[in-house]
C-alpha cells in the first residue's frame, strides 16, 4: 500500500517507487492547471507548462526535502515555470526592482466574516484578472483559486511574507479601479 501524505509518496518515489509520482500528478494536475489558466494570460497551452511542470518535477525529485511541505515545492516549480512562459513571449515585463520587496509592510489579517467579500472578489477577480500585472496576479491566484495562506505563498514566489499582503491588497485596490472603469463602458 502506498503512502497517504505528499511528502510520503515523494519519499517512496526517491526510493524507487516510481508509480507514486502519477498519484502526486492526480492530485496536483487540475490545482496547476487552474493556476495556470489563472496566472498565465497570453496564447501558451496551460496543459504544456503543466506538463513541463511535472516533468520537472519528476527530474527533481531527489532534490525536494521529504522533512518540508510538497505543496509550496510543486508550486515553485510551476511559478518558476510560468514566469519563463511570460518571459519568452515578451508580453509582460517582470521587475527585478520591486518595491513592495524591499521595503517591509505589516500583515492585515483578513477577518472571518470576510468569507461573502472574498466570494464577490473572486468573480469581480475573474472578470479583470487578465488586466492586472503578473507581480499581483499571482498571489491572489494562489490566495483565492488554491487557498494557499500567505507563508506558502512567500515560499512559492521568494518574497517575504509582509509582500505578499501588500501584493494582495494592491491588486484588490487595482482590481476596483479596472472593475470600475470598465462599469462605466459598459
Amino acid at each position: 500500500m502506498l503512502p497517504q501524505t505528499d511528502e510520503e509518496i515523494a519519499k517512496s518515489v526517491q526510493k524507487g517507487q516510481f508509480e507514486g509520482f502519477g498519484l502526486l500528478v492526480e492530485r496536483y494536475e487540475q490545482k496547476l492547471l487552474r493556476y495556470a489558466r489563472k496566472f498565465i494570460t497570453g496564447p501558451e497551452d496551460a496543459k504544456d507548462l503543466v506538463q513541463e511542470v511535472f516533468i520537472k518535477a519528476y527530474k527533481n525529485i531527489q532534490s525536494f526535502d521529504t522533512g518540508q511541505k510538497f505543496s509550496p515545492w510543486i508550486y515553485r516549480i510551476a511559478h518558476n515555470e510560468f514566469i519563463n512562459a511570460i518571459k519568452k513571449t515578451g508580453r509582460e515585463p517582470i521587475s527585478f526592482f520591486d518595491p513592495d520587496t524591499l521595503i517591509p509592510h505589516l500583515i492585515a489579517k483578513d477577518k472571518a466574516d470576510d468569507n461573502l467579500k472574498n466570494e464577490e472578489l473572486k468573480k469581480l477577480v475573474d472578470s479583470c484578472l487578465d488586466k492586472l500585472d503578473a507581480k499581483y496576479r499571482e498571489p491572489l491566484v494562489l490566495y483565492f483559486y488554491e487557498d494557499l495562506d500567505y507563508k506558502t505563498i512567500s515560499e512559492i514566489m521568494h518574497i517575504p511574507t509582509s509582500t505578499v499582503g501588500i501584493r494582495i491588497k494592491r491588486a484588490k485596490e487595482k482590481l476596483q479601479i479596472i472593475y470600475q472603469s470598465s462599469e462605466h463602458k459598459l
